[in-house]
């Protein structure tokens, strides 16, 4: 039964991230939106505890920061909002950190 954990918060601000990372099991999936896509940028502090887990951050989330995909760590799938329902059906359980 695999789950999506979403995250919002920056990973600077709050630690839902390191608390949803530490609860992903197998298939589980990372959806990163809002602040928390600051998580995924390359060189950051925080992109070094997505090592090993299936990442994808919110594209609207990304282009609102002035983040561009080439700014992202390697593995990192950006999806739509179309993608983030996708997301939603695809996993038996979605788990929001606030």
């Amino acid at each position: 039964m695999a789950m999506l954990h979403l995250v919002n918060k920056s990973p600077y601000d709050a630690c839902n991230l390191d608390s949803a990372s530490s609860m992903m099991k197998g298939d589980d999936a990372l959806l990163l939106i809002e602040d928390a896509v600051y998580a995924a940028v390359k060189n950051g502090k925080a992109a070094a505890g997505l090592a090993g887990l299936k990442v994808t951050v919110l594209g609207p989330d990304l282009a609102a920061r002035g983040i561009g995909e080439d700014k992202l760590i390697d593995g990192v799938t950006v999806v739509d909002y179309a993608g983030f329902v996708d997301m939603v059906e695809a996993n038996d359980k979605v788990q929001s950190w606030l």
